[in-house]
């Protein structure tokens, strides 16, 4: 290097390695920095996973009844009759709570097991925010109580889309069907979580 001595030029090379090795090591800590933290939103989505899974079971357990159908007498039907016979109920009758219950049970919970709409929502098992797995109720005037239910299966801006027992499109209650439907949040008075507290078993009977 012009203009410098030997021993210059030797102190100045030293240098150099020195600043290019502290340059390695605070690029290495870094990427050692970002492999931890990516790491850990790894393990923290996997926890948010874990907690997710019951309630996606019930998802899952009510996706499977889309598309029964009542037979040609409301209320009444092979898989219609297997709904209400979980709830204990023997003859034909309005069956959405019934259809909840034995989502629950063929998910592997033993609760609810009720054919009363009203019974799915006792304050110990009401939560304010819906989720994916809840069950849902509506309120109507006419009734003075919750009339109908159902399941949410995911959640799109202000509106619920429900997987629904004993509704058709042209229904909100006493309808033909399990089918899909899409609810503004403000239509839906309370939802239930009937996964807390409980233990995992198999299908019910």
């Amino acid at each position: 290097m012009a203009g410098l001595s030997r021993n210059e030029h030797y102190g100045f090379t030293i240098q150099t390695i020195r600043i290019m090795a502290t340059i390695k090591f605070l690029l290495g800590f870094l990427c050692f920095i970002a492999l931890c933290s990516s790491r850990g939103i790894e393990r923290h989505n996997l926890i948010q996973d874990v907690n997710h899974e019951p309630y996606q079971r019930i998802v899952a357990a009510a996706q499977k009844e889309i598309g029964t159908r009542e037979a040609s007498v409301p209320n009444t039907g092979q898989k219609v009759s297997a709904y209400l016979r979980y709830a204990g109920i023997k003859t034909a009758a309005p069956w959405c709570a019934a259809w909840v219950s034995y989502v629950f049970g063929q998910a592997g919970y033993s609760q609810p097991k009720t054919a009363w709409s009203p019974d799915l929502f006792p304050a110990s098992r009401q939560v304010g925010e819906a989720r994916p797995g809840l069950v849902l109720g509506i309120y109507y005037s006419s009734l003075g109580r919750i009339g109908h239910c159902g399941i949410v299966e995911s959640l799109r801006g202000e509106y619920v889309n429900s997987i629904e027992g004993n509704t058709s499109a042209a229904n909100e209650r006493d309808g033909d069907g399990v089918w899909r439907k899409v609810r503004h949040k403000r239509s839906i008075r309370c939802y239930a979580d009937w996964i807390k507290g409980q233990k995992l078993g198999g299908p019910q009977k």
